[in-house]
């Protein structure tokens, strides 16, 4: 169901960020929260998240910019950020190339599917990408399970599991993160692991 633009005004500022980027040609895609959130999924936090390649980090820069999005090109070196001014204050969208030390490239962005949100057609990331970059933002600093159980319960169906699995154990986190939702049955861990030592 669509959320209402008066309640949640993040979904008019990500619906203008869409249609200058897709207008200005550039390649991208819905990722984070809201990307959960057009996906089925229950979770729309703070801010909007889209990724885009390094080497469109400056044009994407200028088009927003040019649109009346305020720029900043922040110390991290993973992303850019751009604010809406609107009546409801700054509305942060975060334009991130590097999402946990994975460079987003040309194969990234073809791991996505047109997905209408709030009736504005754009590029979402899959399942399976969300979910390996929601276990792998966590560490020894940060490690809130109660951020991924949402997208994993909510999501569970679309996100290819033994993926996960291999593209995520080198993480001790992220396989602890794993072990709980098998005991809580959103998925099976001994099948992920077996199907992911075949491929």
């Amino acid at each position: 169901m669509a959320v209402s633009e008066d309640r949640q005004p993040l979904i008019a500022t990500l619906k203008k960020a869409a249609y200058l980027l897709k207008d200005a040609g550039i390649p991208f895609c819905l990722a984070g929260s809201f990307a959960v959130y057009a996906r089925g999924g229950e979770s729309v936090d703070h801010d909007i998240d889209f990724l885009i390649k390094a080497d469109d980090a400056e044009r994407v820069l200028a088009t927003l910019t040019e649109a009346g999005f305020r720029g900043e090109v922040p110390p991290e070196g993973w992303l850019v950020k751009v604010w809406d001014t609107t009546e409801h204050g700054d509305l942060l969208i975060d334009l991130i190339f590097c999402p946990v030390q994975r460079p987003v490239t040309d194969a990234t962005l073809r791991d996505t599917d047109i997905i209408a949100v709030n009736a504005c057609h754009m590029p979402v990331l899959s399942a399976t990408e969300l979910m390996i970059h929601k276990v792998l933002t966590w560490s020894a600093h940060y490690c809130d399970f109660a951020r991924g159980l949402p997208v994993a319960r909510s999501l569970r169906e679309q996100i290819d599991w033994p993926r996960v699995y291999r593209e995520t154990t080198h993480s001790p986190y992220a396989h602890a993160f794993l072990f709980l939702i098998d005991r809580l049955g959103v998925m099976s861990l001994a099948e992920a692991s077996a199907l992911s030592a075949a491929v």
